[in-house]
């Protein structure tokens, strides 16, 4: 993979794109964020040499370059699931490339389910830690010591200096948010009732089908990760109700303004540095 990576990562200084600030993944319906980005560069996935491209509607699949203030963002719009039949590390080769284009800071973004009875559809949740239940690990085989170390510490994913500026961001814009836990199972099908309670169990509040692998793999390369989720349905014992992709693209697409305020915020003011 490191051949591949590299080969991409000349592909894309080449075309412009040096060293953002951030990496952003764009979950489900959350892709018109890039509205927030002065868009320098826009590059279809299909046109990136050993890029997958998306399978999933509501993800356009293109990798943006711009700005938004004064930080220089890298934003995929559009990321790939292992669900969709991409090895693992195929699912998470976007992050690798990210890293060896210079980015340090890395901004994931999903559409859950919650199973959190505080919660409700629409809600935004902070995510502050992980389960990973995805049956293949995206460091499972050889370690390849140029990309990080075979044993990665995780004692903290998410940044707890993140997610602290993000809730003052939030309580200076008055707008309502949670924190909580993302379990990540592999889909492509929604949780059954008992599997919603079992997340529930298991010390969870919310629970989708991507992120964790991502975030994993960019702590592997000693990147620095905040994590937020739009709650777009319910899985809470008793109140669990038929739900579609189109129902989840839909609640996302009605959160996604709120959601580009508090990023787009985040990013101006955040001071990477201190």
């Amino acid at each position: 993979m490191w051949s591949k990576v590299q080969e991409t990562v000349k592909f894309l200084q080449e075309k412009g794109i040096t060293k953002p600030d951030y990496g952003i993944i764009l979950g489900s319906g959350l892709g018109n964020m890039v509205d927030k980005i002065a868009i320098e560069i826009t590059l279809p996935y299909e046109e990136i040499p050993n890029f997958p491209v998306s399978t999933v509607a509501g993800h356009s699949g293109e990798l943006i370059f711009g700005t938004i203030g004064e930080k220089k963002v890298l934003a995929m719009r559009g990321r790939f699931h292992y669900y969709e039949g991409w090895t693992m590390e195929q699912t998470v080769f976007p992050v690798r490339v990210m890293k060896y284009l210079g980015v340090e800071n890395l901004i994931v973004s999903n559409a859950s389910g919650g199973v959190n009875p505080a919660f409700k559809v629409g809600d935004i949740m902070l995510i502050t830690d992980h389960i990973n239940f995805i049956p293949e690990h995206p460091l499972r085989g050889k370690n390849d010591e140029r990309f990080g170390p075979r044993f990665v510490d995780m004692h903290e994913p998410y940044s707890k200096r993140m997610i602290r500026k993000m809730e003052q961001i939030a309580l200076e814009m008055n707008i309502p948010i949670h924190k909580g836990i993302y379990l990540a199972l592999q889909g492509p099908t929604f949780e059954t009732p008992a599997e919603y309670r079992m997340v529930k169990l298991v010390g969870s509040d919310a629970v989708g089908m991507s992120t964790v692998p991502e975030v994993i793999v960019a702590k592997h390369m000693g990147m620095t990760c905040f994590g937020i989720s739009v709650i777009t349905d319910l899985g809470v014992e008793g109140m669990v109700e038929e739900v579609s992709h189109e129902e989840v693209q839909k609640v996302a697409k009605v959160a996604e303004k709120t959601v580009g305020k508090l990023v787009e915020e985040f990013i101006k003011t955040y001071n990477i540095l201190a």
